[in-house]
């Protein structure tokens, strides 16, 4: 038997609301609604979903997705073992056995053929077939599916079927303002508000150069790993281009230009 609470979070994940999310989520929960949240690398998608669990006192499941997953890392297979073969359930299974929330991180990096096995639990019918080993489980009562989804990233090779984006109701996550993301940086990472505040500055001026040199602007995520270095004791300056600029390109003009919007910034 699945123990229940080792899948639930036990400490407050910090998150500051920026809208209606979180009564959203909670309308499209009690509903039992399947939830697309869409968003930019960084801006706090997977930590949403995290809070959300909390409060609702439910079990999260979390799978990292990737190209290379089969259905089979979804939902479980058959493994050898002293005693023959046995069955071993994927996270997938888990959940809709337990009732936990599902959350599928960054679902359009998995091939088409292995989403398609999510649609019968988005819809009425709430089952998944396990068709290797003859069984169909109806969802727990309280399952749901969560999907996170960066639209920066789609294109014609890698980007959802409409079969399977009309499956969800969908929320919009952005970066903060900056004001608010200057207060989460601080918050998460215990430096001031100023060095806060500095910090979101150098991370509006890369994200404006997106689409001009930039794939993906500066996230929140990294503006907190550069907070956490700088409490660790480095110079702003060297944080910054270590954990805010050389991680997002290699482009020597781009990465001068940073470098000095950082030594204007911090002096």
């Amino acid at each position: 038997m699945t123990d229940i609470e080792q899948y639930k979070i036990k400490d407050e994940p910090f998150y500051s609301a920026q809208g209606n999310e979180v009564e959203w989520y909670e309308a499209a929960y009690n509903k039992r609604l399947p939830v697309m949240v869409k968003g930019p690398t960084g801006c706090g998608k997977s930590r949403f979903i995290e809070h959300m669990a909390w409060k609702l006192d439910k079990p999260l499941i979390t799978v990292a997705c990737n190209e290379d997953m089969t259905a089979s890392d979804l939902v479980g297979r058959y493994l050898l073992d002293a005693d023959g073969t046995r069955w071993l359930d994927g996270p997938l299974t888990i959940a809709a056995r337990i009732g936990a929330i599902c959350y599928l991180d960054e679902v359009v990096e998995a091939r088409q053929d292995t989403t398609v096995i999510i649609h019968p639990l988005t819809d009425h019918r709430r089952t998944l077939p396990l068709e290797k080993k003859g069984e169909l489980i109806e969802a727990h009562p309280d399952f749901q599916l969560v999907i996170s989804y960066n639209p920066g990233y789609q294109s014609l090779m890698k980007d959802l079927k409409q079969s399977t984006k009309q499956r969800f109701v969908a929320m919009d996550f952005d970066y903060a303002p900056a004001a608010l993301e200057a207060s989460i940086i601080a918050k998460e990472t215990g430096i001031d508000e100023d060095t806060a505040a500095k910090l979101v500055q150098v991370g509006e001026t890369a994200r404006n150069l997106k689409g001009h040199g930039l794939d993906e602007g500066i996230s929140t995520r990294l503006m907190v790993y550069a907070a956490n270095l700088i409490d660790a004791g480095m110079s702003a300056n060297e944080a910054c281009k270590m954990a805010m600029v050389r991680p997002i390109t290699d482009d020597a003009d781009i990465r001068s230009t940073l470098d000095h919007a950082i030594d204007a910034v911090f002096g």
